[in-house]
């Protein structure tokens, strides 16, 4: 019996996408040290990327841009990340016993698809195909800010990943804001001013 977990990462960052994955796993199967990825080191983070994107059945990225976040809102561009990295699996509902969506709702999916679907809170702790997302989302938005901290040296994403800590706040009041920024949370707007 083969199941599916999803996860996000990237929800709250003034800056780059928010990214989904969805990974399959046979039922009772084991991923030693996976969890939540928030509770890992970045460099455990990226050796468990290698071993889930080994070991697991199947899994998948999905993005939601900067423009489809300030379009239609963080919240619908997340669950259009996940909705992304499900169909990026290219299986058949058929073929899942389960798909386990970690928060306390699920993307609009094709009928099959949403029949098996159901919310878990805090997820990516308690079902390992969910910790596995949240991993490889983990990983592969920290890639795509380390890219884009060679893009904009000033900003510091390489540090914060786009979070609004102190030091990124101040280089967008010094330095204004980039193509990469969401317009549509308040720091980034006011930093445009």
């Amino acid at each position: 019996m083969l199941y599916a977990g999803v996860d996000e990462a990237g929800r709250g960052p003034l800056a780059g996408p928010v990214v989904a994955a969805a990974v399959v796993l046979r039922r009772g199967q084991v991923l030693p040290g996976v969890t939540d990825s928030k509770k890992l080191s970045a460099r455990t983070r990226e050796h468990l990327f290698d071993l889930i994107c080994d070991d697991a059945v199947a899994w998948s990225i999905g993005h939601g841009s900067v423009v489809e976040i300030d379009e239609l809102n963080i919240l619908q561009a997340t669950l259009l990340a996940m909705r992304r990295a499900i169909a990026g699996l290219n299986m058949a509902a058929s073929e899942l016993s389960q798909l386990r969506i970690d928060g306390n709702r699920c993307p609009d999916l094709p009928a099959d698809f949403a029949r098996l679907a159901e919310p878990l809170v805090g997820g990516d702790a308690l079902c390992p195909a969910i910790g596995a997302a949240s991993i490889l989302a983990k990983v592969s938005r920290d890639r795509e800010m380390l890219q884009m901290d060679s893009l904009y040296p000033a900003y510091g994403f390489a540090r914060h990943k786009g979070y609004p800590t102190k030091a990124h706040v101040e280089a967008l009041a010094k330095f204004g804001v980039t193509p990469e920024h969401r317009m549509s949370f308040r720091p980034v707007r006011e930093a445009a001013r």
